[in-house]
């Protein structure tokens, strides 16, 4: 079967956001925008922090709402497993479930039948896998995916994809991949039964091919859906090969809609994501860090387990705004480095004080970016933002040199 780069004749997709661009970079191509959903209003450039379960992890919605976040992401296929979508639907969506009031985007359930199991087969029906729970054959549909994500109630949903790493040396099977994805894009569409409330995201496919890129932004443009993801990547291949099929599919993408890369969280990745052009950025890193002790700060990560911070009075991050480093008498709870590094190896709540700090520096961290594009001083951001990170030049990664040397930005010339 070959994929159809024109739209399948069908009426335009009823749209449940507005996406208003503020600002390009006169330099590189990061955008300002701001995403209007149902649940409330979302600035871009964003990173999305993984609320898997329906949870963060050792996290309240009322400690995640303390961070700013705006938006965050559940998994399709664990609420689907629990609490299943005959819950989801009695109590009315997943905003009801978790006491939520701010937006949800959910993944289709797809990557983590690649990711989790060892023992799944994608047919051109779906995704065949054995439960976890106790070893029946099941299949995902990109039918059932929709019908799942349409009880969750998620203001994003993405359609489900046909995922392979992108390290595979099977160019034929990325290129099936890519071909199926447009195709479950069309049954997706066919499927979601409310297109004014929820926003269904196409997935771009096609590996580290640059070609099979091409080809899938144009059939998925065409398909007109209300944003558009980069997806396949994070998947070990080498940051040089990322940046490359960003900064190809944002070249192809339309102006005026959200742009979400999926699975990135490392800073660096992130900051370089906004100068070639992307919006939206999701992983479970920041949170996951936490738990082994490590806090991220503008000079790379702190591991509070070691013993040099056992007296170390001061807060996580100098400066920083989240509750746990603003003194009390600001009204913060005052954490030094000291009472993490006794926590980590003994209490929860160590790693919990982490998560809050680190989810709170990437929101910031993706705010003082977007000012800059505001204020068009974004590549005096990436000076700072990498000499802060990397110290010498001379220490600077060169996958992030050329990146932003091809969108306009030398970091090695002052």
């Amino acid at each position: 079967m070959s994929t159809s780069t024109s739209a399948p004749p069908r009426k335009p997709m009823p749209s449940a956001l507005t996406f208003d661009l503020h600002a390009k970079c006169s330099t590189t191509k990061a955008r300002a925008s701001t995403l209007h959903l149902p649940h409330g209003d979302v600035p871009l450039p964003i990173f999305m922090p993984v609320a898997t379960q329906a949870s963060l992890k050792g996290l309240t919605y009322d400690q995640l709402r303390q961070t700013g976040c705006q938006l965050c992401l559940n998994n399709t296929y664990h609420l689907g497993l629990k609490p299943g979508q005959a819950v989801l639907d009695a109590i009315g969506g997943a905003h009801k479930l978790q006491g939520w009031d701010r937006n949800i985007l959910t993944d289709s359930g797809g990557f983590q039948m690649v990711s989790l199991l060892k023992l799944a087969q994608v047919t051109e029906e779906g995704v065949r896998f054995l439960s976890p729970h106790d070893g029946t054959p099941m299949l995902l549909t990109p039918e059932h995916s929709i019908s799942l994500q349409n009880s969750i109630g998620s203001d994003i949903i993405m359609q489900l994809d046909d995922v392979i790493a992108t390290t595979s040396p099977d160019h034929a099977r990325i290129h099936e991949a890519m071909e199926r994805s447009v195709r479950w894009l069309d049954r997706c569409i066919d499927a979601h039964k409310y297109p004014e409330r929820q926003n269904l995201f196409c997935i771009i496919q096609g590996g580290l091919d640059l070609e099979l890129r091409k080809q899938c932004c144009e059939a998925m443009v065409a398909r007109d859906t209300p944003g558009i993801a980069i997806g396949g990547l994070s998947g070990g291949e080498a940051k040089e090969d990322f940046c490359k099929v960003v900064d190809t599919c944002t070249g192809l993408l339309p102006e005026k809609k959200p742009r979400y890369v999926m699975g990135v969280g490392y800073p660096e990745d992130l900051i370089v994501g906004v100068a070639l052009g992307a919006d939206m950025f999701d992983c479970v890193w920041p949170t996951r860090t936490a738990r082994f002790g490590n806090a991220v700060v503008p000079s790379g990560t702190l591991n509070l387990r070691h013993r040099s911070y056992a007296e170390d009075f001061r807060p996580v991050q100098e400066g920083c705004t989240c509750s746990i480093c603003r003194p009390r008498d600001q009204g913060g709870l005052g954490i030094t480095r000291a009472y993490i590094h006794h926590l980590t190896a003994k209490e929860t709540v160590g790693a919990h004080l982490l998560t809050m700090h680190n989810v709170h520096y990437l929101l910031s961290l993706m705010g003082s970016a977007r000012q800059a594009i505001l204020e068009d001083r974004f590549p005096a951001f990436l000076r700072e933002f990498f000499a802060n990170l990397y110290g010498e030049k001379s220490n600077y990664p060169s996958w992030v040199v050329d990146a932003l040397r091809g969108v306009g930005v030398d970091l090695m010339v002052d």
